[in-house]
């Protein structure tokens, strides 16, 4: 009995320090992106799971290609059977506007939640393009917040050529949020805002995250922990700040947060949409702001606000506005 309890303090008193020696650990459990889930779905067929839907690979950089599914609207479903590539490729053009799916850390573009969104945004009208970052899915290198980022913008800018004019709206969950603000602040450094930005589930700072996960709060206590896990985190070059981008953008913005979110509090969210309000004042713009909640008693927590019914009207009236 003294040797089990003596080996679990040895464990416990070791992880600050194996995380001082290896920062690169918590970057891994970031990203989790070793966690391919679902096993046994080949990201080739995207038919096998979602239909509509068309698997491409893009050259983000040297050395880089990126898994990318582009799911139609349903106005295009009867005509897809049998079409090429390219085919999907032009019906970007088609007016529909189309939707970046930027998805949160763990598994694949494949996951369940993940592709139920993404037939629901078909189902809206949409064009989707779910993209699995660098290191993630079957797209090459690993992933590092600065290369999710240009993936992201390399995508979107992609999309922006195809499509002819059509609205281009980001969407980034949980991790994807930090990804997605990011990306939309480089646009507008370069002067160009991005058309539309949503969020769902997003978190202040990545920081703030870790430092709220159950593991966390177990070392919370000991001085000087908290402190290690910024400076871990900055070695890792990993930062995510979106109350930091939110105070500087301008584009439309829609936060979708359920209150029993048990990953990234409720507060966060509601906290970056009152950053955003006031960032609407400080720049003097008319900008769209909007925020909507998911009571506890619903049960969507982190990663099932796809399961609202009205979710698809929501997203509706938000972007046509922005059209009108």
């Amino acid at each position: 009995m003294k040797r089990a309890v003596s080996f679990l303090i040895t464990v416990y008193a070791s992880v600050p320090v194996v995380l001082y020696l290896f920062p690169w650990i918590l970057g891994h459990a970031i990203f989790a992106h070793l966690l391919r889930f679902p096993f046994f779905v080949d990201l080739g067929r995207p038919e096998d799971v979602v239909n509509h839907t068309c698997n491409f690979y893009l050259g983000t950089e040297e050395g880089i290609s990126v898994g990318v599914w582009h799911t139609l609207p349903a106005s295009q479903w009867e005509k897809a059977a049998g079409k090429s590539p390219e085919w999907y490729r032009e019906t970007l053009g088609d007016g529909h506007p189309v939707i970046i799916y930027l998805h949160g850390n763990v598994g694949t573009r494949a996951i369940k939640h993940r592709v139920e969104l993404v037939k629901v945004l078909s189902t809206a009208g949409y064009h989707v393009l779910s993209l699995d970052y660098r290191g993630f899915g079957d797209s090459s290198g690993e992933p590092s917040e600065a290369g999710l980022t240009s993936d992201a913008l390399y995508l979107y800018q992609w999309v922006k050529q195809q499509s002819r004019g059509s609205l281009v709206c980001l969407w980034g969950h949980s991790l994807g949020s930090g990804v997605a603000t990011n990306a939309a602040a480089k646009l507008q450094e370069k002067g160009s805002a991005l058309d539309a930005l949503i969020l769902e589930a997003p978190y202040t700072r990545i920081g703030e995250v870790v430092a709220n996960h159950p593991l966390a709060k177990m070392y919370m206590f000991l001085p000087g922990f908290e402190s290690l896990l910024w400076h871990v985190l900055e070695r890792n070059n990993i930062e995510f700040a979106n109350d930091k981008n939110l105070k500087t953008l301008t584009s439309p913005l829609l936060i979708l947060h359920a209150e029993d979110d048990n990953v990234v509090p409720y507060h966060m969210g509601l906290k970056l949409y009152q950053i955003s309000l006031q960032a609407q004042k400080t720049h003097n713009t008319d900008a769209r702001v909007e925020m909507i909640s998911y009571t506890a008693n619903r049960g969507f927590s982190h990663s099932s606000i796809y399961l609202d019914p009205n979710l698809s009207n929501v997203v509706q009236g938000f972007l046509q506005k922005l059209r009108q």
